[in-house]
Parts: structure tokens; C-alpha cells; sequence
């Protein structure tokens, strides 16, 4: 459920346009317009689906969602700017894009807050991860709704490594958020940005070394047939944050607002329990294949993790607090 401060935030978003009577809002058809990055099939996807039929199903048809996949309304910048505008009214956004806004957002992708799939669970649903969404509306005129997860991050290397000292002067697919950048590049790696089409290709023509990725998007791509070995970091997740337009939240009762919220949350939380009795599944994949798969020891974090903290703590100062709840999370 959204505060009362998140929610007169909201309001403040969207003060400028007309707020029509809530009979009139509640008389109209309205189909909301979802944006996503993700193809059709993935889960967040199937996800953001539900919450159009459980709308429908909820309304009598009077409320509808249309899911607009793979892009097709832009990249995450771009539907971010049309959140703002209003000329999209929701969008499931990785915390990679949001947290280029909010900072305190981007501490939930630091490494080592949490050192599993399922705390990463428990973590989006702790209490602080909403009050992380309390900022959006004034620094983004957007409404943070819940959030969903992938599997923990895995790195795929071409060549033997057992440790995460192995990842120095490694050329390095990753996601190009800078708290995923500063951390291997604190490992001595040598993080490169390639674009998520190319990155098979990039992998088997040498040019890069290896690529970090959650272990989902992993087996479907079949990095295993371009690696030797699977690391299992257990270091760093890619949330993803369900949002509603402030200005498109506006033109809605607040009948509807509930209705959504309930909708969006209820849809993700199945997703994060898939994502969690999943996991043990894709481990099993890959365990069938010709690929070596290491855990590094824990131990070997900490130096990284007090280098990392110098850095990103007066950043974004929830960090300390995330990381004690993340260790208590198992």
C-alpha cells in the first residue's frame, strides 16, 4: 500500500492538471498503457499481463491494461520520460534506471546486501523498500507501486576461475548501472557495456571475457556454451520497480489508485515466489551441461564491500541500514 506521504507527494506531481469528479473517473472506460524492456514470456511480463486481467475481472471490463513488451515504446529512459509526462501510465523499470534518479534506490543493486535469490525476496518486501519509493514522486513524478526480482547475478567466464580475484583485468559484460561499474571495477575487472542482443556473440568471438547476467536471462541465452565457468557471486540482484505516472495517477479515483496497487503487488508477489522455487531449477540446468560451477568464498567480500562503502555510503546514505537488514534476512 502506497503512504499518506508518498500519496500527497503524488498528488503534489500532478497538482497541474485538472483532477475530474470521481463519479465522472469511475464512469469512463480507461485502458492503461504498460511499458516494459523485458520479451513476452518473461515473467515480469506475465506479471504486468495479470494485473490487466485481474483489472478487468475486478471492474466489469471498465478498467483494462494493454502491455507494450520488448521496448516497444522505448528504451527504460524513455519510458521513464513518458511516466512523466503522462503519456504512459505505468511501466515495470529496473532499479538500474530509477536509481540514476534516486539514490537511495540504486543502494539495493551495491553488492553483498543480500547473498541470495530468496533474501533478495524478503528484502523487496522489508518495509524500507517501499520507504526507498518515497522520494519518487517529487524526484521523478512517478508512484512507486511494489516490486519484483530476478534470480541473484552469476559471472560467465571464458577462461578457469575459482576465486573473485580471477575477475582482475577481465573484460567484463555487465549492466551498465554505476553501482554495478564500481564494484567490478574495484574486482580489477574491466566492466564493458554491450548491448544484450550481442552479448552471445561477443562472448564466443572473444571480445569480451566474460559477462555477469541473472541466471534466467543465462539459460535462455545458453551462456553455458560460450563459458567454462559459472561463478556464482552471490553479490548482486536486479530488482525491478512496478511505477505509475503521478500525472496519469491523477485522472484516476481513488477507488481505481487502490485497485491498481492491490493488482500490481498481488502479481509481483507471485512472481517473486516463481522466481525463488525456480532458481533450484536453472542451478539444475546448468549443473546437466559442460560448465564448471564455483562459489567463491564469503569471506573473500569484505575488503571490496569496505572500498565499495567509502565510495557509495555518502551516496546514498540508506546503505548501512540496507545492509543490516539484508544480513539479518539469511
Amino acid at each position: 500500500m502506497i503512504s499518506r506521504r508518498t500519496f500527497i507527494a503524488a498528488t503534489a506531481a500532478g497538482a497541474a492538471l485538472p483532477l475530474a469528479a470521481p463519479s465522472v473517473l469511475r464512469a469512463q472506460a480507461r485502458d492503461l498503457r504498460i511499458g516494459l524492456i523485458t520479451p513476452p514470456g518473461h515473467p515480469w511480463n506475465n506479471a504486468a499481463l495479470k494485473v490487466g486481467e485481474t483489472l478487468k475481472e475486478k471492474t466489469g471490463g471498465k478498467l483494462t491494461a494493454t502491455v507494450f513488451p520488448a521496448g516497444q515504446l522505448g528504451n527504460e529512459a524513455a519510458m521513464m520520460q513518458q511516466l512523466q509526462t503522462g503519456a504512459l501510465d505505468m511501466a515495470f523499470l529496473q532499479t538500474a534506471e530509477v536509481g540514476a534518479r534516486v539514490a537511495n534506490v540504486a543502494a539495493i543493486n551495491a553488492p553483498y546486501v543480500v547473498r541470495s535469490t530468496a533474501a533478495a525476496a524478503k528484502l523487496v518486501r522489508h518495509p524500507i523498500a517501499m520507504q526507498m519509493l518515497e522520494p519518487l514522486p517529487k524526484e521523478t513524478g512517478t508512484i512507486g507501486l511494489a516490486w519484483g526480482i530476478t534470480s541473484i547475478r552469476a559471472v560467465f567466464s571464458a577462461k578457469e576461475i575459482d576465486t573473485i580475484a580471477g575477475l582482475k583485468g577481465m573484460k567484463l559484460r555487465i549492466n551498465t548501472t554505476p553501482t554495478f561499474r564500481d564494484f567490478y571495477s574495484l574486482l580489477g575487472a574491466a566492466p564493458t557495456p554491450i548491448p544484450t542482443p550481442q552479448v552471445f556473440d561477443a562472448m564466443a568471438n572473444g571480445q569480451v571475457d566474460g559477462l555477469e547476467a541473472d541466471l534466467d536471462f543465462s539459460w535462455n541465452q545458453r551462456f553455458d556454451k560460450v563459458s567454462k565457468v559459472m561463478m556464482r557471486m552471490n553479490a548482486v540482484f536486479m530488482p525491478m520497480v512496478a511505477l505509475a505516472s503521478g500525472r496519469a495517477w491523477q485522472s484516476l479515483s481513488a477507488e481505481d489508485r487502490k485497485l491498481i496497487t492491490e493488482a500490481t503487488k498481488a502479481a509481483l508477489d507471485v512472481q517473486i515466489d516463481n522466481t525463488v522455487t525456480d532458481e533450484p531449477k536453472l542451478v539444475k540446468n546448468f549443473e546437466g551441461t559442460a560448465i564448471k560451477i564455483v562459489t567463491p568464498p564469503a569471506e573473500d567480500a569484505a575488503p571490496v564491500i569496505a572500498e565499495y562503502d567509502k565510495v557509495w555510503v555518502p551516496k546514498s546514505p540508506i546503505l548501512p541500514e540496507l545492509r543490516k537488514i539484508g544480513a539479518s534476512l539469511g
